[in-house]
């Protein structure tokens, strides 16, 4: 890294990501590391200007206060202390604004004024660092990567590509259970456009034979991640010469696996539960930009948006959207019936404004009528919905003439459904997700 750098140090605040971010934002780079580094590891960090201590349950503990002041006054930094007043510090904060404009203003001051940080961190300079790093790392050898068609493996296959070229394999398996046209993006971005090393596996009916009968959701699940990693061991064991496995992990996966001072919010393992004996070294160039970050070196590679700004879509994909014990006739209605929600979304300028939206197909039927007869066919329920960070969800509300056009559509277009319905329910009670 290049740039200036402030340097958080975390004493088990929870505002520490926002902090990041909101220094990022001024174009300044900013990263957390455990309040007890000690000055030498702080020395071997690059272009430090300043450090942030940033309060939080633990900062009164005896002696850990002292520590974390001691070494940062010896290292020579200016500090900026936020919610506590050690007295060596330079810059205090006794508590911390929660107007954003108020925040912002103390953070330009510290960073540009005391620090004389320069605002140097976007992503042409991330992408032009990371792809010297990445040729330092690998040299002339070769480098794996499961490529899903989501933002952070399309994003890291795109920056792989630009630094090594050819000496990327990817690998994107056809689990059958991808959304329409996915698949077919994938190959035709990364194979005919990018010109990458692209392996394809069509394992959709493998997959689909696997999951015959099963209707347990967290059975589902377990079937689908443990025959992925079936079928990449397959693959990666065809290969010759591959040193290196590139994974898609982003910093919220880092803070949020936990550190010394802040529980685990939930265990991140890209590719989890790879056999050992595979020996890879890890690439991970992301593991610094958080989401929206990647999106921004997508559209710095030249990915196109429909792959940058992909919805979040859950590792088993319509695989827990197909409620119940999965069918080939189910499966290709929760298929059709989402891509014509997708479109019509986009038409209307919702998919930039609503967080995710999805359709559902239960595992009953309900009586209708086509053709004036009588009918005996499946539901599609919509859903979408806005949330900032998961945790809780709040129900998008669609322009009437919006639904009505969707709906239309979905009974015209996709067979095997006779009826369209809108689901209300906010997390809490309900899950995002129906499985």
């Amino acid at each position: 890294m290049k740039q200036d750098m402030i340097v958080i140090l975390d004493l088990g605040s929870s505002d520490n990501t926002r902090l990041a971010r909101e220094i990022r934002e001024l174009g300044v780079y900013s990263e957390i590391y455990p309040h007890d580094i000690t000055k030498e590891e702080l020395a071997k960090l690059p272009n430090v200007k300043g450090i942030i201590i940033n309060g939080g349950p633990n900062h009164m503990i005896d002696g850990e206060r002292i520590d974390v002041c001691h070494c940062v006054y010896e290292a020579g930094y200016p500090v900026m202390a936020v919610e506590h007043e050690p007295a060596i510090c330079e810059e205090k904060l006794a508590c911390w604004p929660e107007d954003k404009d108020a925040r912002t203003d103390l953070l330009k001051k510290f960073v540009f004024d005391t620090c004389h940080a320069e605002a140097n961190w976007n992503m042409k300079n991330f992408v032009a660092d990371q792809v010297e790093l990445i040729r330092q790392q690998v040299g002339d050898r070769k480098v794996l990567l499961a490529l899903s068609g989501g933002v952070d493996s399309s994003v890291v296959a795109a920056l792989l590509v630009k630094a090594i070229g050819k000496q990327l394999v990817c690998v994107h398996v056809n689990h059958g259970l991808m959304r329409k046209g996915e698949s077919e993006s994938v190959v035709e971005v990364f194979k005919n456009q990018l010109d990458a090393n692209l392996v394809y596996v069509d394992a959709s009916e493998r997959f689909l034979g696997k999951l015959a009968g099963v209707a347990d959701p967290e059975e589902k699940r377990k079937i689908i991640g443990a025959e992925f990693i079936r079928v990449f061991e397959e693959e990666a064991r065809k290969l010759e010469g591959i040193d290196f496995l590139a994974q898609g992990t982003i910093y919220p996966d880092i803070v949020e696996s936990g550190t010394k001072t802040a529980k685990v919010v939930k265990s991140h393992h890209n590719v989890g539960g790879l056999p050992e004996d595979l020996n890879f070294e890890l690439v991970e160039p992301l593991r610094q930009l958080f989401k929206d970050e990647v999106r921004a070196c997508g559209l710095e590679l030249g990915l196109p948006d429909e792959m940058v700004f992909r919805q979040p879509f859950p590792g088993p994909g319509l695989g827990v959207r197909c409620l119940g014990a999965i069918t080939k006739e189910r499966l290709e209605a929760v298929r059709e019936a989402d891509a014509i929600l997708r479109e019509e979304f986009h038409n209307a300028g919702l998919d930039k404004k609503v967080w995710q939206y999805f359709t559902v197909v239960p595992d009953f039927k309900s009586v209708g009528v086509r053709d004036n007869a009588r009918s005996f066919e499946y539901p599609v329920i919509l859903r979408a919905v806005n949330t900032v960070d998961a945790m809780t969800a709040s129900i998008e509300q669609i322009d009437w003439p919006v639904l009505l056009k969707i709906t239309d559509r979905i009974l015209k277009e996709v067979a095997n459904v006779n009826r369209v319905c809108y689901d209300l329910s906010p997390k809490p009670t309900a899950t995002i997700e129906w499985e």
